[in-house]
């Protein structure tokens, strides 16, 4: 059995929820905030046998796209303002970060 955390941007979360449910993996969704962008993530723990995780994989795959977004830049507090870029970047967002993890027991209660 393995347990696997994926982190995806919100706007994938609902699209990727749906096809968890259509797929028939269950799922616990937490609410996270990413530490670069400072903007809302989802965080899924999907318990599997060993044998689905390459499908659930795939689910997270198709459901999960990057993109690219133009952010305003934070404004370095109390650090060095040497490196502050002042006008908006484009960077890359969306897709998913997963971790696959194995369970060495799994109780129900």
């Amino acid at each position: 059995m393995k347990l696997i955390m994926a982190v995806v941007q919100d706007k994938d979360s609902n699209r990727l929820s749906q096809a968890l449910i259509k797929e028939n993996f269950q799922a616990t969704k937490l609410a996270s905030t990413g530490g670069f962008l400072r903007s809302g993530n989802t965080t899924f723990l999907i318990g599997v046998d060993d044998a689905r995780v390459p499908q659930l994989l795939d689910v997270i795959k198709e459901n999960c796209k990057s993109r690219n977004q133009m952010v305003a830049p934070i404004s370095p507090m109390g650090g060095s303002a040497d490196s502050y870029i002042p006008h908006p970047v484009e960077v890359e967002v969306g897709g998913a970060t997963v971790f696959v993890l194995k369970v060495d027991d799994f109780k129900q209660f």
